[in-house]
């Protein structure tokens, strides 16, 4: 049988996808393998996403249907082919539409930012944009692309207002409007699945960076995310489930890094540069919410943290914190963007030495409780965003009031336990 170009494009992007991933034969369990940065990887071990699996298939789970999806420069093969340009390289699946979200499909767009709607010019397909979009809005694009099956498949960074999560929720709910299928392609949570941990968000505080209550770091993938929505959450807002498929991913287990997982890391957005930002980024992304610097700007957002007028002072305050696994270093920089843009300010940078231990969101309150103590310009931002990132007033009037990072930490665990019961229902990896 004579194979047309697209689909022998499309097998061999495929069988790229799926042949990178085939695991190697078990060594001895304490075996390892070298990974970037110098860090170790199980021997033997290889994850495979959720794509690899779907293309391995032959996207079976597709067929017959008329696809559009939701991605980002994030949905890549190990070989770093775009899944989209695969997809539509190969006649099995007939990939009609792609729906871009914050920062845009081919991720052109900053922060608070979207690539409109377009037609791509590597494929043809018409692009549609999701950003800010949802309930009626969105399920109106869905009906005007002509699709029948809405699949997701982006890459997380592990924190509660990280957007995509959220445009994930909203895409559901509106594929229940519009009476389409969603398939969702998982992919690692790169700072581990091991526990939630945080504050749980507050309904009266639900906004694009906080949807519904999980918690601040919900240590899930985003298929669990999805299949803890579908159960818990789109019934309220759409009426009914939608009618959900997830395809898992083989060989990532919940204490995995990202940097163990022999996947390539793409950034999820332009100040996602790496997997250790995504380390810290369910901590310090709480200094969004103050007049001081998260870093954007520099070459280590989120790492970096400062504003004119503090000194060495706050670096030595949080050091004496004793937090686990971090060290702080004075610092001193000038963001060529964003809040502080082409001043030299100081601050201190993050340096984590132990993440099996450390706690980005323990860690993010005691930086802002010693902030707050060492300099006197520090102050929340007018909007009072900070209730938004952490779901309530709690941090911020326990911190205004003088509450320690203990005390402060101390308000959410009652709400935080109750989370990871409902949490642990959902959880499909060991």
């Amino acid at each position: 049988m004579a194979l047309s170009r697209r689909v022998l494009l499309g097998h061999l992007a495929a069988t790229g996808a799926a042949g990178a991933t085939v695991a190697a034969a078990a060594g001895p369990a304490h075996a390892t393998a070298r990974v970037p940065g110098g860090r170790a990887a199980p021997a033997g071990r290889t994850v495979r996403t959720g794509f690899d699996r779907l293309a391995a298939d032959g996207y079976r789970l597709l067929e017959g249907r008329r696809v559009g999806i939701v991605t980002n420069p994030t949905g890549v093969t190990p070989d770093v082919r775009h899944i989209v340009d695969v997809m539509h390289a190969d006649d099995r699946v007939r990939l009609t539409a792609v729906f871009g979200p914050e920062h845009g499909f081919r991720g052109t767009a900053q922060a608070g930012g979207s690539e409109g709607r377009y037609d791509d010019p590597a494929t043809g397909l018409p692009v549609y944009d999701t950003y800010n979009k949802s309930g009626k809005a969105l399920a109106d694009i869905f009906t005007a692309s002509g699709v029948d099956t809405v699949v997701f498949d982006i890459q997380d960074a592990g924190a509660r207002f990280y957007t995509y999560i959220w445009t994930l929720y909203d895409c559901m709910v509106a594929a229940v409007l519009a009476g389409k299928r969603f398939v969702v392609l998982d992919r690692p949570n790169p700072v581990t699945g091991r526990s939630a941990t945080g504050p749980v968000l507050e309904k009266a505080y639900a906004s694009f960076v906080g949807r519904e209550p999980i918690a601040q770091s919900h240590g899930m993938t985003v298929a669990e995310l999805a299949l803890l929505f579908n159960g818990e959450f789109v019934p309220n807002a759409a009426g009914r489930p939608v009618e959900l498929e997830t395809v898992l991913m083989t060989g990532w287990r919940r204490g995995d890094f990202f940097d163990t997982t022999g996947l390539p890391w793409v950034p999820p957005s332009p100040n996602m540069p790496t997997a250790d930002t995504a380390l810290v980024y369910a901590g310090t992304c709480m200094f969004e919410g103050t007049n001081l610097s998260e870093g954007r700007g520099t070459t280590r957002p989120f790492e970096l943290l400062g504003a004119d007028g503090i000194d060495r002072r706050w670096a030595a305050a949080v050091g004496e914190l004793r937090l686990p696994g971090v060290h702080f270093r004075e610092a001193y920089f000038a963001p060529t963007f964003s809040k502080f843009e082409g001043r030299t300010i100081g601050g201190v940078q993050l340096h984590v030495h132990d993440r099996e231990v450390f706690d980005p969101v323990r860690t993010g309150i005691g930086l802002l409780v010693t902030a707050k103590r060492v300099w006197n310009g520090f102050a929340w931002r007018p909007d009072n965003g900070i209730d938004r990132l952490t779901g309530s007033s709690a941090v911020r009037t326990m911190i205004d009031a003088g509450a320690d990072t203990d005390e402060v930490v101390a308000a959410w665990q009652g709400p935080l336990r109750r989370f990871r019961t409902v949490r642990q229902q959902y959880l499909r990896y060991h």
